[in-house]
């Protein structure tokens, strides 16, 4: 969960690609634009807050009482790539590290001018000038300002702040493939491998910044790229988890991450990533343990989400339970019938064709065969 939310609270969420403010030819990070980029992104959330129509007076109320919004990335991978640094490693973090702290200080000297302009957040404001000095000083006082300049600190004291909350890392799944970068802050799970799809079991992709390279350096071997094209699962998960870490010091929200596990790992491992996730600061996280689903989105083959052979003959039984579904074969046969097959809430499901789409956790869900086929936020 990225988004820790008060009752009715809303949150507009909205991310800067880092992969466009790489500087290619000199491999290094244009922090003059990466800062334009973010004063534009926090007046654009500002403005979304005013122009959204709430349903629900009481979201209303909330909205434009803490005026919440959580810009987050995309790309950044991609970044660390161009600047020909690997995702993880000493050398990475330290980069990440500043990229954040630019992304962080430059929101929160973006909301003060709002301030100054608009006035700040309503439950910032007192009935007095004593009761809002008072307000604004416990605003200043809390873990997350603590670590901030005290140039902003003291700006808070003296103008206010436009927004409670700034700063998100969401996952951008849907947006960072649109636009061919890494989602989130994620690194790429591998820079070719299968994704499942809607009406097809597996889709093969490729990541453009591959092929990006390799037209600049013709010479390069395809099959044994420089360190900084390190994938999620080549990552150890002490390295996943500490980049979340150095990220999170510059979040006033939370961070959506997985910290891919690779297949084997005992329950007392994934415990101790944990624990190293909260003495580093984190406010949530998430372990994944490869092949701990029977079917799972990312694989590296397309032949890991069958169920082996010899398992079945050791388990029989169990395996009768869990046999793989049947897969629509064209869009033609769900068209053909009265039934209603989608993703939406009380649809037909269209994988295995049995179950119906319900609200689970948040997504929409076959209650058959479990597919999650829609995110509900």
């Amino acid at each position: 969960m990225e988004q820790p939310l008060a009752p009715f609270s809303v949150c507009n969420l909205a991310a800067v690609n880092l992969a466009e403010m790489a500087n290619k030819d000199t491999k290094t990070v244009n922090f003059d634009k990466l800062r334009q980029t973010v004063e534009v992104g926090v007046r654009m959330q500002d403005n979304v807050i005013d122009a959204t129509p709430y349903f629900l007076e009481e979201n209303k109320k909330q909205a434009l009482g803490e005026r919440r919004v959580g810009l987050g990335v995309m790309g950044l991978h991609d970044l660390l790539i161009y600047c020909e640094t690997e995702y993880g490693s000493e050398e990475g973090n330290e980069l990440v590290n500043a990229v954040f702290e630019e992304i962080a200080t430059t929101a929160y000297r973006a909301s003060v001018e709002l301030a100054k302009e608009k006035g700040s957040f309503p439950f910032l404001t007192g009935d007095d000038h004593g009761t809002t000095n008072r307000l604004r000083q416990a605003f200043t006082e809390t873990g997350f300002m603590k670590k901030m300049p005290e140039d902003i600190r003291q700006s808070i004291k003296e103008y206010g702040i436009r927004n409670s909350h700034l700063l998100t890392v969401a996952p951008t799944g849907s947006t960072g493939t649109m636009v061919g970068v890494s989602t989130g802050l994620e690194p790429y799970f591998s820079f070719s491998y299968f994704r499942s799809g809607r009406l097809g079991k597996f889709i093969e992709v490729k990541a453009d910044i591959v092929q990006e390279y390799l037209d600049k350096n013709p010479e390069a071997d395809p099959n044994n790229l420089p360190h900084w094209f390190i994938s999620a699962m080549e990552l150890s998960t002490e390295a996943h988890a500490d980049t979340q870490c150095v990220i999170q010091r510059w979040i006033d929200s939370s961070i959506s991450k997985t910290v891919n596990a690779p297949r084997g790992y005992t329950v007392e491992q994934v415990e101790k990533v944990y624990e190293r996730l909260y003495k580093g600061g984190a406010k949530g996280g998430t372990v994944y343990v490869d092949g701990s689903r029977d079917a799972q989105v990312l694989t590296l083959k397309a032949e890991e989400n069958t169920f082996d052979e010899e398992q079945q003959e050791l388990f029989p039984a169990e395996e009768e339970k869990k046999k793989p579904v049947v897969l629509v074969d064209t869009i033609q046969d769900l068209r053909s019938t009265t039934v209603t097959y989608g993703s939406e809430v009380g649809d037909t499901c269209p994988v295995c064709r049995q179950g119906t789409v319900e609200e689970i956790g948040g997504c929409n869900t076959c209650t058959d065969c479990g597919a999650q086929l829609r995110c509900g936020l």
